[in-house]
């Protein structure tokens, strides 16, 4: 679902021309659809509406200050796992009592930064992260909220480079492992050990990894109780996944539907962290033909956004549709690549891809770059990170200026 559609053989977002943004913006350039964005966190928060529960964005899918504004109006938490997310949590408006903090290397300086500020809770992934946490909060002279995260041992079936919930990857405690790890930290005088924190992984398509995971996770939860230590949170995580290409993945509603009906009766409250599941669908990258190139074997299509923008085909071997701003009926459409200026043969978008013939000077947009675009774009080969676009209905607003060369050595030193 998004708002992102043909008029006439025009591509729009909500009720703006998406050519015009790119003819006054330049290329490359990110545009974002808010009500996409809002859409998704409402059905989600309505889906959940018969259980006490809190969805806490998941701030690395997309930072943009003015898309994290908008949810936190919307009534969203924020998910982080970073001092610096933390900082621009704040900045968007977002209630420190709505703000979970996980990541397995939290600083100490990162720690007492968001006990400062009063978070809703950390998510613990070790030992010593919960003995740091226990010495800055006795420091401060608060009690530092906390679940733990627990690694249930389940396969998400998704891409070996974003599954979280193996024995073998880095995060969590092990599950065998973790009613003594509970029984240590209670003992913690700076720590309230307030819930469970289960994540296994993003772009999950079915129910059943997450109804192994909460399944486990509630077994564990009541043989906790049985050693008086009750649970008041159970974090379920997020990882939903969208449509790339043709993908059915679950909506609101059916997940719910798995989900609720396994913590219904656990008298907890439920905290998820969606963050591809809300804005991935809700933005474009779209760049201009710079060049056509032919080789006796090869149709490139060569634009000026590069892997530097949206690293995910590369990373990841990902599939994103491509599609002209303008559709031209009558044009030929054959295969062909689409690539970018970047010194690198993994600098690409599509490959052996079925698109109309185009032409120098003309767009395209690559759709579902809502999450994880910008975000992870970077300055490879001096270039200067894409501006980005907010819409709303009939208007819209650069939310990010692009980048200038002088940016680039910002902060350098001859």
């Amino acid at each position: 679902m998004h708002h992102f559609k043909y008029c006439n053989h025009e591509l729009y977002c909500e009720d703006v021309r998406v050519s015009d943004i790119a003819k006054e913006t330049g290329t490359p350039v990110f545009i974002y659809s808010k009500n996409t964005a809002l859409d998704h966190f409402k059905k989600l928060d309505q889906a959940f509406a018969s259980v006490d529960h809190l969805i806490c964005y998941s701030i690395k899918a997309n930072s943009n200050l003015a898309l994290c504004h908008a949810m936190a109006q919307a009534g969203c938490g924020a998910d982080i796992v970073s001092g610096g997310e933390l900082y621009r949590a704040l900045k968007a408006g977002f209630p420190n009592d709505k703000i979970v903090y996980a990541g397995v290397g939290k600083t100490r300086e990162e720690i007492r930064y968001a006990l400062e500020n009063d978070i809703f809770m950390f998510n613990v992934e070790s030992f010593p992260e919960a003995q740091t946490i226990n010495e800055e909060a006795l420091a401060l002279g608060k009690k530092a909220r906390v679940a733990i995260r627990v690694n249930p041992d389940v396969n998400a079936h998704t891409h070996d480079y974003i599954t979280t919930g193996k024995k073998e990857n880095k995060f969590g405690i092990n599950f065998h492992d973790a009613p003594e790890f509970y029984k240590n930290l209670v003992s913690m005088p700076g720590l309230d050990v307030a819930g469970i924190h289960l994540h296994i992984g993003s772009q999950i398509l079915t129910p059943g990894p997450y109804t192994d995971s909460v399944r486990r996770g509630i077994s564990l939860v009541q043989q906790l109780k049985a050693m008086n230590i009750p649970l008041s949170i159970i974090n379920i995580g997020g990882g939903m996944g969208i449509i790339y290409k043709d993908e059915e993945p679950m909506d609101a509603q059916e997940f719910a539907a798995d989900v609720i009906p396994l913590v219904k009766d656990m008298n907890c409250k439920i905290v998820m962290e969606p963050g591809r599941h809300i804005v991935g669908n809700a933005g474009i990258l779209v760049s201009k033909v710079v060049y056509i190139k032919e080789t006796p074997v090869k149709k490139f299509i060569i634009q000026d956004a590069a892997m530097t923008d949206l690293i995910r085909p590369c990373l990841y071997d990902a599939y994103h549709e491509i599609k002209p701003l303008v559709e031209s009926p009558d044009r030929p459409v054959n295969h062909k690549d689409v690539v970018g200026p970047v010194c690198e043969s993994s600098d690409f978008f599509a490959k052996d891809r079925h698109l109309q013939d185009m032409e120098s000077g003309e767009y395209l947009a690559v759709m579902s770059a809502g999450a994880y675009g910008f975000v992870m774009s970077s300055n490879y080969n001096s270039r200067p990170r894409a501006c980005e676009v907010l819409v709303d209905g009939n208007q819209w607003r650069i939310v990010r200026k692009r980048e200038t060369l002088e940016d680039l050595i910002r902060g350098e030193v001859l």
